[in-house]
């Protein structure tokens, strides 16, 4: 139906549960996925504004960035885990504009919270898989 968040379809009916919900409210960015290779945040994108666009969740990050995902397990990202799918969906399209960032670039552009504060990680892994590390 109309309105309801492109993350209950991911989750509820399509069974992608990678992707979290957190606040709802598009503050934390734990649902973040990619809509035609942009980074949104599912739990307030309206799903009928996705039909006939490619949507990519962290279950199929490997086809599009696998060195990153090796690099987030290399450089062990997760503590918790629970707001990492969000934040590597932003690292990916963060390596998408920007293939080898510097550390203030991959800082500006992380803004997904991460209650553990895994943050330092997440610059390693990005500059890893960008070939920097």
């Amino acid at each position: 139906p109309s309105g309801m968040p492109l993350l209950w379809v991911l989750r509820d009916i399509l069974g992608f549960t990678g992707t979290k919900y957190s606040c709802g409210i598009e503050k934390c960015f734990a649902c973040t996925v990619m809509v035609n290779g942009q980074a949104e945040h599912s739990c307030v994108f309206d799903a009928t504004s996705a039909i006939g666009k490619q949507v990519v969740t962290v279950e199929g990050l490997g086809a599009v960035n696998p060195k990153l995902q090796d690099a987030w397990v290399a450089e062990q990202v997760p503590q918790c885990g629970y707001c990492q799918s969000g934040a590597i969906m932003a690292a990916v399209r963060l390596l998408q504009v920007t293939p080898n960032p510097t550390d203030a670039q991959i800082d500006s552009a992380m803004s997904n919270i991460c209650a553990c504060g895994t943050y330092p990680r997440m610059r390693k892994a990005i500059h890893r898989a960008a070939g920097a590390a």
